[in-house]
């Protein structure tokens, strides 16, 4: 039996909500570790001088799948408006507490003795804790936690409210403009809300932005390169939900999505 809209339209949102959620999770268990996105590519050092600090592009793990997020909140900001961004956003943020919940009560649990041998080896030999190692990980200090989502609500609420001043000037046209334009201003400030709450007193001003100023630079590109997997998504719904159809829902949404709260 052939779906109607309304069903369309729902299983779109679980299926974008899924993506998001999924993703945003994701990129806070695995932002505890650091790479060098030079070496990533093969490339050397950057060796960036900003402010008389000598910078590379060492990022957290988790900036290689928040793109993900971006292109999903955009979606999700173009057929359900400010009200879809806001309730997932919400959400996810309430699972993220949740999940730092539970990673610390896992951290505090007692180890078993045999899992937290020191004398354990790694196939070069080197001896390790597993109980340690996993703290480590895991246990990430609480002012990073309430940066990181105090940064991720305050740069949802930002990318949607930019998104939708765009569509108004646009219309349906020019989606690059509003998904790109949104997410490269709403990424600027969440480049810096992050680290002044996370390390505000442990670095100095020109140090948290110069560290801004290479995380910006990242997602910067990052947003650019990303723009023609919009339209691939953009194409993907307006196929599934009919043209006609995705352009009234768009509308609706848009109607919807006056103001900034």
């Amino acid at each position: 039996m052939e779906q109607s809209i309304d069903q369309k339209r729902n299983r779109l949102f679980i299926i974008l909500s899924g993506i998001f959620i999924t993703n945003a999770l994701l990129a806070e268990m695995i932002g505890v570790k650091i790479f060098s996105g030079e070496a990533t590519l093969g490339l050397n050092p950057a060796h960036l001088n900003i402010l008389g600090f000598t910078m590379d592009f060492n990022l957290t793990a988790g900036a290689l799948i928040w793109p993900v997020v971006f292109i999903t909140s955009d979606l999700i900001n173009e057929y359900f408006g400010k009200p879809g961004v806001k309730r997932i956003s919400y959400f996810t943020a309430l699972l993220i507490v949740y999940a730092f919940i539970v990673l610390f009560f896992t951290i505090n649990l007692p180890p078993a003795d045999w899992w937290m041998d020191a004398n354990r080896t790694d196939p070069d030999g080197n001896t390790f804790n597993m109980n340690y190692a996993f703290n480590k990980i895991f246990g990430q200090g609480l002012r990073i936690i309430v940066g990181s989502l105090t940064a991720f609500l305050i740069g949802q609420l930002i990318d949607v409210f930019v998104f939708q001043q765009f569509r108004r000037l646009t219309g349906s046209k020019m989606l690059w403009l509003r998904a790109t334009g949104s997410t490269l201003i709403s990424q600027f400030i969440d480049s810096f809300v992050v680290l002044y709450i996370a390390f505000a007193g442990m670095f100095s001003n020109e140090q948290l932005i110069a560290i801004g100023i290479t995380n910006y630079l990242y997602k910067f590109t990052v947003a650019i390169l990303l723009t023609p997997l919009i339209y691939v998504g953009h194409n993907l719904i307006d196929g599934y939900l009919g043209k006609e159809n995705a352009l009234k829902i768009s509308e609706e949404a848009a109607e919807k999505s006056k103001g900034f709260f």
